[in-house]
């Protein structure tokens, strides 16, 4: 009972975490969490409290809200002097076009993300990987900038430095996976460029779309896919309509439903 607050990550979780008198629970970006995760935190504590925070709720959390169980208070303002990012769905035989937007920016001085599903190619699932794009880029498309690659398998000091390289714009061009989700914070990076955008949740493009935008220029988001599909076309056309998480949150609930109140399932 020494500690008044305590802030850390999957680990608080664990059974050997006892806390003396747990009375709230703040979870942010709560969408990463499973249901039982979430509960297993509260049970720590006699009947806390629970404040759950996020960009885009995910469909149960957001049924949660509807049927009463939840408050919700909403920021919907921007920071001052941020604009909406501008968000386009770009076919894969469209690239050419995209890579001359991306050049010019950066003879601007801005910086881009280039996002990728996978670290490395998969012989079960034809999708882009990041070392083959990062070959791409860096050795033929943009050899005249620098271009930098980050996965989860890198040593956290080699992550640590190649974030620090871009934050400081020595790296213009960041071929990456999806750690950088949350928590990256570089002002400068005015493009995110998706591959396999069909790929991902929609809350889970909403959070990556919103590593650009963090200043006061107009930035973009580029939905690469090679889908045609009705369904696919419909999700993505939501983030193009649109910045607000949660519209984008009631979309993704009306197109793979509720999930389960008092069950595990957080979609439909």
């Amino acid at each position: 009972g020494q500690v008044n607050v305590l802030v850390g990550t999957h680990a608080l979780f664990e059974e050997k975490v006892i806390f003396n008198d747990l009375g709230l629970v703040i979870i942010d970006e709560q969408h990463r969490f499973g249901v039982s995760q979430r509960n297993r935190l509260l049970k720590k504590g006699e009947n806390a409290h629970l404040l759950s925070m996020t960009a885009t709720p995910i469909p149960r959390t957001l049924a949660l809200s509807i049927y009463g169980d939840l408050d919700v208070s909403q920021i919907t303002e921007l920071p001052p002097g941020r604009l909406p990012v501008i968000t386009k769905i770009v076919s894969e035989n469209k690239l050419s076009e995209l890579f001359n937007i991306i050049e010019k920016e950066i003879e601007m001085g801005k910086q881009a993300y280039v996002i990728l599903p996978l670290i490395e190619e998969s012989e079960k699932l034809n999708l882009n990987s990041a070392i083959n794009i990062y070959k791409q880029l860096s050795e033929k498309t943009f050899k005249q900038f620098n271009v930098g690659l980050l996965h989860g398998k890198l040593h956290p000091n080699d992550k640590n430095e190649i974030l620090s390289l871009f934050s400081e714009n020595k790296i213009n061009i960041l071929v990456s996976t999806t750690v950088i989700e949350v928590g990256i914070d570089v002002p400068n990076a005015s493009i995110m460029v998706i591959y396999n955008s069909e790929r991902f949740g929609l809350s889970q493009l909403h959070q990556l779309r919103g590593r650009v935008g963090r200043d006061s220029y107009q930035s973009f988001c580029y939905l690469i896919t090679s889908d045609n599909n009705v369904l696919t076309n419909k999700r993505l056309d939501v983030l193009q309509k649109s910045n607000d998480g949660f519209y984008v949150a009631e979309k993704d609930l009306e197109l793979r439903g509720p999930g389960q109140i008092l069950g595990y399932k957080q979609s439909g």
